[in-house]
């Protein structure tokens, strides 16, 4: 069954919070990527949740990749007078000017999710450990296909820092065997669509794959629905990335493989606890600015301990 964004809401008010900071006022100005999917709509939530228990105003907007339109949205946080600001980047080298510009105005911004090119900015950098979690999923791909075959890969955006991470995470594991052999790489974008056209040309190519491995679950859903549709879902090892519920679903079905889990539920309030914490206090609570946080890994194994706040019980 798919995963609504009400059941996704119900799941987000379940989250367990701190009490509000006797200080904790204003408004903790929230920008994400795109809430249509279901990775960032989350993000969203749980940030907007946490901020609001602790006392604070809270909105999220979107700036769906767009550089000027993630620009636009920080200069609305600057007028609005927001205590802080929660980023998930649009570009990695295109976002610092934005991140700079909040900096000047005296308004600390804590990352989430993808970084920036650039330290000494935000405040603290918090995104998933893509290097672990890449190796963590290629181990699985590998371990399902037996070590043997070709194979095609799904990249996501170029401008995102977590696709070519997670990439060269693939390439350190899958190098090691000699006897697969990658026959293509394009790239989607993150997208399902474009998953689904890039899968239909590289299967053209090359009808006789055994497995994809893929930078997120967008992008392998799209290529289960082109699988699908030629008829080469049999005995195929398709593997994702994030812990979407949709890729939960498909793996229950029995389509995908695996998913590699990103905590961003975790870090996404965590995010937020840190610029209370700075709020109230004017130091930072972690000394560090980049945080990695580790993955984990949803198949048959374990999937119906998964829960909607993309999270596993123990």
């Amino acid at each position: 069954m798919k995963l609504t964004k009400r059941a996704l809401l119900a799941a987000v008010a379940t989250l367990p919070l701190m009490a509000g900071s006797a200080w904790a006022d204003g408004l903790i100005s929230i920008i994400v990527n795109d809430p249509a999917n279901p990775y960032w709509f989350t993000e969203g939530e749980v940030a907007k949740a946490t901020a609001e228990e602790l006392g604070y105003e809270a909105n999220v907007a979107a700036h769906k990749g767009d550089t000027n339109a993630e620009s636009t949205l920080v200069d609305t946080a600057i007028t609005n007078q927001a205590k802080a600001i929660i980023l998930d980047p649009a570009n990695a080298d295109g976002s610092v000017g934005a991140v700079k510009k909040a900096v000047e105005a005296g308004i600390p911004v804590f990352i989430v999710n993808a970084e920036i090119n650039e330290s000494g900015l935000a405040k603290a950098q918090l995104v998933s450990n893509n290097a672990q979690g890449a190796a963590l999923g290629a181990m699985a791909w590998v371990d399902a296909i037996g070590g043997e075959g070709s194979f095609v890969e799904l990249f996501g955006a170029p401008s995102d820092n977590n696709a070519q991470t997670r990439s060269n995470g693939f390439e350190t594991v899958l190098s090691q065997y000699p006897d697969l052999e990658k026959k293509a790489q394009e790239v989607a974008n993150w997208d399902r669509t474009q998953g689904y056209t890039k899968m239909q040309s590289m299967l053209q190519a090359n009808p006789d794959i055994k497995g994809v491995i893929s930078g997120n679950d967008e992008m392998a859903l799209g290529a289960i629905a082109a699988l699908k549709e030629a008829g080469k879902m049999d005995g195929m090892v398709v593997g994702g990335f994030d812990g979407s519920p949709d890729s939960v679903d498909a793996i229950k079905a029995g389509e995908l493989t695996y998913t590699v889990l990103q905590p961003v539920a975790v870090f996404a309030e965590d995010a937020v606890r840190q610029a209370d914490h700075f709020i109230t206090t004017g130091e930072l609570k972690v000394a560090e600015e980049k945080q990695l946080f580790d993955c984990m890994l949803i198949d048959e194994s374990n999937v119906d301990n998964y829960t909607a706040a993309f999270t596993l019980e123990q």
